[in-house]
């Protein structure tokens, strides 16, 4: 095995930039807060709570994957945030009701000092989203200089040595890949021109790369998994990855389908329903928000199952997604799975799953690690896409001409790969034919 990579070490301050400070963002910040504090753990967080083997599972070698891999220091890191509401983080988790008032008195005086920058909008790809702080510049390319000034005034004034970009914000308009999209000169000049095409998460990404700093899209809005800004990430060597936090209903996807598809089970139909009342779901009531998310949420089980490679088991299901407003409900998301299987001679069977979730409460982990992943990413000298961080996205971005892995056991296989790869340890394929070789010594 080689040495590893030389990674540069994780010094100094990490600033995370949030466009986007509603209930997912501020969850994660009041507990990166409160965990500094000792108020409570980081669960769900693979990156804080996960184990890694390294070695022979007789070596009994399973390190804490932040003690394996020099990731930064929760208590290094700093979060700046845009948004067009105005408030500050506390008053944000008051209102999105995430968090009790155990988990944000004892913070409060942090939460407050974290007040949204005025956001890049465009009523056109978020309809549902009342914008009391909006930039305004005669260009969209103008907004990008805005938008690269407010990163380096934040990483000045906070005295941070790296920056990411980490979008948590709302869901836009579904937006197809267009001609504007495909070449960095092309992107370049639409934005210039005005170009109703250019999405506001591109003009965040386009800044963000441009001034050296990974990106990652936390919702399925189409934007670094664009042509241009691939190619800009990858002139100016910057991590980017997406896309859409793999939390709820479509986190049990990925567990179920490829179990499915291990035992050779046939299905017929997976019906899907959400209820969420949160901004988020108010957001997706709008009918051209909800394609954007509908798009990313039924490719999951498609690349999975592949009925092409099993048409008798996979090639004529029914796969229906719905998510309904319900305001009652705030963050509570709850999610119906009816799934139509089949067994041995063709014989039907159900099964059912009711997932009562909480949205940010899944999400904030999840943010957590793809940050601090892609840190990493960045420090090791990998650029372009870092497609073993599928693991946490729902619409895994890959290279052109290859298909997305979405079976969750895969894609943690890969993810754990990578850091041994990082570190210069052994790479696990659980062969194991060493072991009964052992045994008839």
């Amino acid at each position: 095995m080689a040495n590893g990579v030389n990674v540069k070490p994780a010094k100094g301050k990490l600033g995370i930039l949030i466009p986007g400070l509603g209930a997912v963002s501020t969850t994660l910040i009041a507990g990166v807060f409160d965990i500094l504090a000792g108020n409570g753990l980081p669960i769900g967080s693979v990156t804080q709570m996960g184990r890694i083997r390294l070695g022979k599972r007789t070596e009994k070698r399973n390190p804490l994957i932040k003690d394996f891999v020099p990731l930064a220091d929760l208590k290094d890191i700093v979060f700046g945030a845009w948004d067009v509401h105005g408030e500050n983080a506390y008053e944000v988790c008051k209102r999105s009701g995430v968090l009790e008032d155990k988990h944000l008195d004892p913070i409060r005086e942090k939460l407050e000092s974290i007040k949204p920058m005025d956001a890049v909008f465009d009523v056109n790809y978020c309809h549902n989203i009342e914008v009391k702080h909006a930039k305004s510049a005669a260009t969209k390319w103008d907004l990008v200089q805005l938008v690269k000034e407010d990163i380096r005034k934040f990483k000045e004034e906070n005295g941070c040595d790296r920056l990411l970009m980490l979008w948590c914000g709302s869901t836009e308009c579904y937006t197809p890949c267009e001609d504007c999209h495909k070449t960095i000169e092309a992107l370049e000049k639409a934005m210039k021109e005005n170009d109703p095409r250019i999405s506001p998460s591109m003009i965040y990404a386009y800044a963000a790369i441009s001034s050296g700093v990974p990106y990652a899209n936390g919702a399925p809005n189409l934007t670094v998994d664009t042509p241009a800004l691939i190619e800009l990430a990858r002139r100016e060597k910057v991590a980017i990855m997406g896309k859409d936090f793999k939390t709820g209903q479509t986190l049990m996807k990925t567990i179920v389908a490829p179990g499915l598809r291990a035992r050779c089970l046939g299905l017929n139909g997976w019906f899907s329903t959400n209820i969420l009342g949160n901004r988020d779901g108010e957001v997706l009531d709008d009918p051209g928000s909800f394609k954007t998310k509908e798009v990313s949420k039924l490719s999951v089980i498609e690349h999975i199952l592949d009925g092409q490679t099993f048409p008798d088991l996979y090639g004529k299901y029914w796969h229906k997604v719905r998510i309904e407003y319900y305001p009652p409900r705030g963050d509570a998301k709850e999610g119906w799975d009816n799934i139509d299987i089949f067994g041995w001679l063709g014989y039907p069977m159900q099964i059912k799953i009711n997932f009562l979730c909480r949205d940010s409460i899944l999400a904030a982990p999840v943010a957590l690690d793809i940050a601090l992943s892609m840190d990493l990413a960045q420090r090791c000298g990998f650029y372009g896409i870092q497609e073993w961080l599928s693991f946490f996205f729902k619409s895994p971005e890959v290279r052109e001409g290859l298909y997305p892995e979405h079976d969750l056991f895969v894609q943690k296989t890969k993810y754990k790969n990578t850091l041994r790869y990082i570190m210069g340890e052994e790479l696990i394929t659980h062969l194991g034919l060493d072991y009964y070789a052992e045994e008839d010594k």
